[in-house]
């Protein structure tokens, strides 16, 4: 039994292996449990043949594990697996497509993360799930005042002054027990920020360590968050052909919805990281906002696009631009030239 090539369908507990031979036929089926399978492919498997695996929860570990060992490890997104699904939706029909899809010499993959980029990644989901439970909390605080006739500030910096007025006001109608209650939730909001403020701290201490972080953020609109978001979700940037590849996966780019000489150009696709590209967004907004008191090459390109359209899609351009400079500056490990924009161009979409 000769394999070339197994598809591996991850689970929690079973995982399902589908092997082909050199004829492309299935040699090697197997159902094994969580602990026995890295042992099973070890014992049939050469080192030296390709995996292939699902890009899901787990994928990144295991992959790293079967690289330590010899093997060619592939990571297929999942909307690229779909469409070799034959019949029913069952793990034995998920790993045969894992095996098929590897087989395509058009396939895109995945790059594997190292310890690292997991722990970055992991900080930044934490963080913004911590944001996310904030704004919840704050308006809750907002509803529960607004039954009671206050009417609190949009602003969340605002509402953190304006419950403690509303607790020290006697003459505001609100009881014992609902004084008690937004205690509570204004004590929770407190917790929420500080937690906040302790991976910020974390955040801009890989800025100082992790030397790809800290170059990137000689560009201008990117700091230290941005900056090592940007590391987590690129890494080894020669995953990517070229800085409109970095733009697509970050879905910074145009749809399109052409039919023979028609060619429709739509908005950008907004597919792949839409946390990377938020941030992103929000870092090229806040590089046109100041753009006016600047000379550089970026800058002045950037004013003149939003002279001659709508500023958002200026600040879209600009987040895209960024993504590619910040793509030849992780490539080339070069620092950020102001004026070498002409330059920045040609590495990325070279």
């Amino acid at each position: 039994m000769k394999l070339t090539r197994v598809g591996v369908d991850l689970a929690k507990n079973v995982f399902e292996l589908h092997g082909v031979d050199r004829a492309e036929r299935p040699v090697w089926c197997k159902r094994l449990k969580r602990n026995r399978w890295i042992e099973e492919i070890e014992q049939n498997v050469e080192p030296g043949v390709e995996i292939g695996m699902e890009a899901c929860g787990g994928a990144h570990h295991w992959a790293r594990l079967l690289q330590s060992k010899g093997y060619r490890v592939r990571l297929i997104a999942p909307q690229f697996v779909k469409p070799y699904v034959k019949s029913n939706k069952t793990d034995a029909n998920d790993a045969q497509a894992v095996c098929e899809a590897m087989s395509r010499p058009s396939m895109r993959y995945v790059a594997v993360k190292t310890i690292e980029q997991q722990d970055i990644q992991a900080v930044h989901r934490v963080r913004a799930s911590l944001i996310s439970e904030r704004g919840a909390k704050a308006n809750q605080l907002r509803g529960l005042a607004y039954e009671y006739g206050l009417v609190a500030p949009r602003e969340i910096a605002a509402l953190r002054l304006a419950v403690p007025a509303w607790l020290e006001d006697a003459s505001n109608g609100l009881t014992v027990r609902l004084r008690a209650l937004l205690s509570g939730l204004y004590a929770d909001l407190r917790a929420l920020d500080e937690r906040v403020r302790e991976l910020d701290k974390e955040i801009r201490a890989i800025g100082r360590e992790n030397e790809a972080v800290g170059r990137l953020q000689q560009l201008r609109g990117i700091g230290p968050l941005i900056a090592s978001a940007l590391v987590a979700m690129i890494g080894d940037a020669r995953q990517f052909k070229n800085g409109r590849h970095v733009a697509v996966a970050l879905g910074l780019t145009p749809r399109q919805h052409s039919s023979g000489s028609k060619e429709r150009i739509l908005g950008i696709s907004k597919r792949g990281d839409s946390y990377v590209r938020t941030l992103l967004i929000h870092g090229a907004r806040s590089a046109l906002r100041t753009a006016p008191g600047k000379n550089d090459r970026m800058s002045r390109w950037a004013l003149a696009l939003a002279q001659r359209s709508h500023v958002n899609v200026a600040v879209t351009a600009l987040a895209n631009k960024m993504a590619r400079v910040a793509w030849a500056m992780l490539k080339h490990g070069s620092a950020y030239e102001p004026n070498g924009l002409a330059a920045y161009s040609a590495r990325a979409s070279g």
